[in-house]
């Protein structure tokens, strides 16, 4: 069990973390930020360096867990962090170079963005996921900017995500569903309902962090949503291109309704 009451041990762990080289700022997020949590919640940490960070700093503090390298986690904007427990608590720590961060911040007030593979997402995740945890996070340490959502990504990413989306559908209906393919016609459908999502949510100005939740605050989920779907999915060519004009036609009238919003 933990020794220490939750407050202690967070400001505890930032102050340590605060001391390592080059490191400007300690922010808490996920669920525990939003206060969304559990009793069982992991604890979601990120460092926030200037200049060159050293993970030996990181792994001297004496935690166990596993500690990566600077763009071990695919060299984007999620450049690395650690697997830690700390007090008998699971922490997630993630690296944010601020670098990068206020480039990133840049791109997103002019409508730009990239959009990176991530394990565990379906859709990859965009560039201004990082600014987006700016706008959300609690910042336990340090100084830290918290933007607004721009006006110009609300103009650009819907679009984006939602062309993505009509493609991955195109191509289940032209090519997966004519072979009965209901793997990939369903794969598809749940990467194109997540595209959505985030067209969705863009379009109303919404910050995003990750996938969880996503679908649902988009009012994409349920049983009358693409989960409902989903669950109708049948092995055969006729069936696979209904489910594919279904689907089409729910995210569709969801991009529109977020339009007029």
């Amino acid at each position: 069990m933990p020794s220490l009451p939750d407050q202690a041990f967070l400001d505890t762990t930032a102050d340590r973390l605060a001391t390592l080289p080059n490191v400007r700022a300690v922010t808490l997020g996920g669920s525990r930020a939003q206060g969304t949590h559990g009793p069982d919640s992991d604890w979601d940490l990120a460092i926030y360096y200037c200049g060159a960070f050293d993970p030996d700093g990181l792994r001297a503090l004496g935690w166990p867990g596993e500690v990566s390298e600077i763009g071990a986690w695919g060299g984007g904007v999620f450049n690395g962090g650690a697997w830690l427990t700390i007090d008998d608590r699971r922490v997630d720590l993630h690296y944010r170079d601020l670098d990068v961060v206020e480039h990133e911040m840049a791109e997103a007030e002019e409508g730009r963005f990239g959009v990176e593979p991530l394990m565990f997402h379906l859709a990859g995740i965009p560039t201004y996921l990082v600014v987006a945890e700016l706008a959300i996070n609690e910042v336990l340490r340090g100084e830290l900017p918290r933007p607004a959502y721009p006006e110009a990504l609300r103009t650009t990413a819907p679009g984006r995500w939602y062309g993505a989306a009509t493609a991955t559908l195109a191509y289940a209906r032209d090519g997966h569903a004519p072979k009965g393919a209901l793997t990939q016609v369903a794969g598809a459908i749940a990467l194109a309902a997540a595209q959505t999502a985030h067209a969705v949510l863009a379009a109303r100005g919404e910050w995003v962090t990750n996938e969880k939740g996503m679908v649902r605050r988009a009012g994409l989920g349920g049983t009358d949503g693409v989960d409902g779907l989903l669950a109708e999915l049948a092995p055969r060519p006729d069936a696979l291109a209904r489910s594919v004009t279904d689907t089409e036609a729910l995210l569709r009238a969801a991009v529109e309704e977020a339009g007029r919003g």
